[in-house]
């Protein structure tokens, strides 16, 4: 997993799994031109699919990877042919594994500038449409299913685990949530706490 903007949700990622967690401060981004059949970039838009469509969509992509290696114009159309085909039939027996899952980690008003950087342009993106966030600063004009960084981490390895995997999920990411978890009833409690003596006041 890599994750992109050094704030607090990355860090927490990092805390809690640092041997799967790779954190990059933009504009510092890795190439994934050759490997972007095993990448998704968890991100929301109009060309984002589901997470249960993630091994369609990367067949898709190492399908047409071989057409392009295989479209030379020098080789003999019928030699082209049997090439491409037999390329194509071991591309469908490879079994699709994504590899790694970015994340970008920033305000709402800053992703744009880092999701539009061309190094990221093209990669399958990834969308967790039917999770609602918990965060407890709203962002404004933005719909509930925009979550926080480390809420998309924990829903994504939820739902990959099974829908892809195809295993009964038993609690194993929980972990992820245990600082959020924390800030989040530190921050319920002092709010009710605010609103009682808001109360006491006007009485």
């Amino acid at each position: 997993m890599w994750w992109f903007k050094n704030v607090l949700p990355a860090i927490h990622a990092k805390l809690l799994a640092p041997e799967f967690v790779n954190i990059y401060t933009y504009p510092c981004i890795p190439e994934y031109e050759e490997e972007d059949h095993e990448v998704a970039l968890i991100f929301p838009g109009p060309k984002s699919v589901s997470i249960k469509d993630i091994s369609f969509h990367l067949q898709k992509r190492i399908q047409n990877n071989v057409r392009d290696k295989n479209d030379d114009p020098d080789k003999p159309s019928s030699k082209r042919k049997k090439t491409e085909e037999s390329d194509l039939n071991d591309s469908k027996c490879k079994e699709t594994t994504l590899k790694k899952i970015i994340f970008i980690d920033s305000t709402w008003n800053q992703t744009n500038k880092i999701f539009t950087d061309e190094r990221l342009q093209g990669l399958l993106q990834v969308e967790l449409k039917t999770r609602k966030t918990c965060f407890w600063r709203h962002q404004k004009g933005k719909p509930d299913t925009f979550l926080s960084t480390i809420e998309a981490i924990y829903y994504f390895l939820v739902d990959y685990h099974t829908d892809i995997l195809k295993e009964t999920y038993k609690g194993q990411y929980d972990n992820l949530l245990f600082f959020y978890s924390f800030m989040y009833q530190l921050i319920k409690n002092a709010k009710c706490s605010g609103d009682k003596e808001t109360r006491k006041i006007t009485h």
